[in-house]
């Protein structure tokens, strides 16, 4: 495990490596659709940090280049007492940086957030195509309990 990482809240001065590194991870749904401009990422990107449900965090290597990146949302609801959820979303780590225990600091750090908030669950999506992903998510105690479904709208 790669002891020289350190997890923070992600701030501008990260969009453009974060934006590398959930399009270098594109599947096939998105190939194409993506922009090549990271500032046409930044309103987005700013109205995500500023929205008091959803952080963006980045895992920083010792020479502070972003190795991965992930983001939590706090989801009200009723279920289970009225008890918030946590659902992850854009969990990617850089390529050359994978098998090298950030994805897992990754998601202990955002189950120690959660558990922060009392929520009753973490939940997330991963892509039919991501195979890997879903062996790695089954090795950290998550269960593929639902169907998902989408519409694309672009």
């Amino acid at each position: 495990m790669n002891t020289e990482i350190r997890i923070e809240k992600a701030d501008l001065s990260h969009l453009q490596a974060i934006v590398a590194i959930i399009n270098a991870g594109a599947t096939n749904v998105r190939k194409d659709k993506e922009f090549d401009d990271w500032n046409d990422y930044r309103p987005t990107f700013e109205a995500l940090v500023a929205a008091p449900e959803v952080d963006i965090y980045v895992a920083l290597n010792g020479a502070g280049e972003v190795v991965g990146t992930y983001q939590i949302h706090f989801l009200k609801g009723l279920a289970f007492r009225g008890r918030p959820r946590a659902e992850l979303e854009s969990v990617h780590v850089r390529s050359d940086q994978r098998g090298k225990g950030v994805g897992r600091l990754m998601m202990d750090h955002a189950e120690d957030l959660a558990r922060a908030q009392n929520v009753c669950m973490v939940q997330l999506t991963s892509n039919r195509e991501r195979e890997g992903s879903h062996h790695f998510y089954r090795r950290l105690g998550y269960d593929q309990s639902h169907l998902g479904y989408k519409k694309m709208m672009i």
